[in-house]
C-alpha cells in the first residue's frame, strides 16, 4: 500500500478524532518500517494527548486492515516548528515562509533549495533563494519543511550582523 492509500484510510479516523491529518512519511529500514503519522489541531495545536489518543486509534485501524507488510513502528506526532509540508495547499497556507526543498530531479544541478515561499500557482511551488525564483513541479518533491527563525521566536541568540531581517509579523 502506497502512501496515498494511506493517508485515504487513516485521514477519515483523525478528522473524526477532531484533528488535521498533515501527512505520513513511511521509511523502510533494516529493522523493519517507521511509519511516521503527523497530526495538527490548528485552533490551539495538538499535545501528547492527541497524539496518544489518535495513536491508540490509528494502530486499532491498521490492525483491523493490515495496509502495510511486515514489522513497522507507528509514531504519531505532531508538525512542531519544522513542519513538514506535503500538499500545494499547505505550501500555500505558509506563503512568505522560509522553507527547505529537496527535490528527486534536479534543477539546473541542484537537489536542495531553501528560501521563502513565494508562490503557488497549481501544481508548482515557487521558492525565492538568493534572489531568483525557482519554480518546482510538486510532484518533484520528495520532502520539504518550514525553517523557522529561532532568533525571532527567541530560541537561539541573534546572529552578529542581523537586525531582525528575517523577523515578520503576522
Amino acid at each position: 500500500m502506497d502512501s496515498t492509500q494511506l493517508q485515504q484510510l487513516i485521514e477519515p479516523l483523525v478528522t473524526a478524532l477532531g484533528l488535521e491529518l498533515v501527512g505520513i512519511e513511511f521509511a523502510t529500514g533494516a529493522g523493519g518500517g517507521l511509519l511516521r503519522v503527523y497530526i495538527d489541531e490548528p485552533e490551539q495545536g495538538v499535545g501528547i494527548e492527541d497524539c496518544e489518543r489518535a495513536s491508540r486509534e490509528i494502530s486499532a485501524l491498521l490492525d483491523v486492515n493490515d495496509p502495510i507488510a511486515g514489522r513497522y513502528t507507528l509514531e504519531v506526532s505532531s508538525p512542531g516548528l519544522e513542519r513538514p509540508l506535503f500538499t500545494p495547499a499547505q505550501f500555500e497556507r505558509y506563503q512568505g515562509e522560509r522553507a527547505k526543498v529537496t527535490v528527486g530531479l534536479p534543477l539546473d544541478g541542484r537537489r536542495r533549495f531553501q528560501g521563502v515561499i513565494a508562490a503557488v500557482e497549481g501544481d508548482h511551488v515557487t521558492i525565492e533563494q538568493d534572489g531568483k525564483a525557482v519554480s518546482i513541479a510538486h510532484a518533484n518533491i520528495v520532502k520539504a519543511h518550514l525553517v523557522p527563525d529561532y532568533a525571532a521566536l527567541g530560541l537561539a541568540p541573534a546572529k552578529p550582523g542581523k537586525t531582525g531581517g528575517g523577523k515578520r509579523g503576522k
